[in-house]
């Protein structure tokens, strides 16, 4: 009886908590395709070992938003023929802008003609998504008049949010990168791929405690990583430490089929990550964001760790 009893408590706490599948699961997304060369890998190169990281590290599909604008710019390789090998491997492609430009810094008619541009460009081709992902993550900023404006634009167009919820400014890592090379220092570059798993490790589990103190759960995350070089050499690494934190790697399909994708949080400023804006209109306290989405402290890790500059304090 005692054995029973102990049995029915078990499958009671395993019904609270829910399924298992369920409790830290993350998508990868890549943003700015086709990019410049970066600090050690031509772009058509870096094409090709992000697409083989990817198969090793068992990712059957992560999401790639292009700019189409930068398709057949100087430097940037064949960039129709990256779009092309990242569908062929199963990923998935979508708009993130003709031109890369700043919502606040246009009209929203002169915003919404750049998404046009970028949507004619995608057309129908196979592996495309209508998901479109604002550059900068800039809604709009303190104007709400033209969020709202270009919200309704895309809707208009068939088009959803592709939004983050996962942040950690791989950004600014490969541009530090490409800094330090290109002044001639002396990268340290196992202590790199250290600094850039662990950064977005930590992001994830920040952001999924942010949503859960938000909402209540763990939503289907969307990390925000770049087409760069940090990212071909170093996402198997950083899918494994994923996995050994306790994350299962999703589709960009199941991650925005979550209930979080039709949520338009009302904030005083739209730009950021969508649990960042969500966790702001319900009102919990700053910091919303991950701390070295702050650049003055990632630029100092940076330093100590990887160049090993100011004493290479950790």
């Amino acid at each position: 009886m005692r054995r029973v009893r102990l049995l029915a408590g078990l499958v009671a706490l395993l019904l609270l908590a829910g399924p298992l599948h369920a409790q830290k699961r993350i998508a990868l997304s890549f943003d700015d395709v086709p990019r410049q060369a970066g600090a050690f890998l031509a772009p058509d190169e870096r094409t090709r070992k992000l697409i083989a990281a990817l198969r090793k590290a068992g990712v059957r599909q992560a999401a790639f938003f292009v700019n189409p604008g930068n398709i057949g710019a100087e430097g940037r390789g064949d960039g129709e023929a990256h779009v092309r090998a990242y569908v062929a491997a199963g990923h998935v492609v979508a708009n993130h802008s003709f031109s890369h430009p700043h919502l606040t810094g246009l009209t929203a008619e002169a915003y919404l003609a750049d998404i046009d541009r970028a949507e004619a460009w995608l057309g129908s081709r196979p592996g495309r998504r209508p998901w479109f992902r604002f550059p900068f993550l800039d809604e709009g900023g303190r104007d709400k008049a033209k969020r709202d404006a270009v919200r309704a634009g895309l809707a208009a167009r068939g088009l959803r949010n592709g939004y983050v919820t996962v942040d950690g400014s791989d950004w600014n890592m490969e541009a530090l990168t490409v800094e330090a090379a290109k002044a001639g220092k002396k990268i340290d570059h196992r202590a790199l791929r250290d600094l850039y798993v662990e950064t977005m490790v930590q992001a994830a589990d920040f952001y999924d405690g942010l949503a859960r103190r938000t909402l209540g759960r763990s939503p289907a995350h969307v990390i925000l990583l770049h087409e760069t070089d940090l990212a071909a050499l170093y996402v198997v690494d950083l899918v494994r430490a994923l996995r050994k934190d306790g994350w299962e790697i999703i589709t960009a399909d199941e991650a925005f089929a979550d209930p979080i994708a039709s949520a338009m949080p009302d904030v005083p400023s739209a730009q950021g990550t969508l649990t960042e804006a969500l966790a702001w209109e319900k009102g919990l306290p700053a910091p919303r964001w991950y701390e070295r989405d702050d650049v003055r402290i990632a630029n100092a890790l940076f330093a100590a760790r990887v160049l090993h500059e100011n004493g290479g304090q950790r």
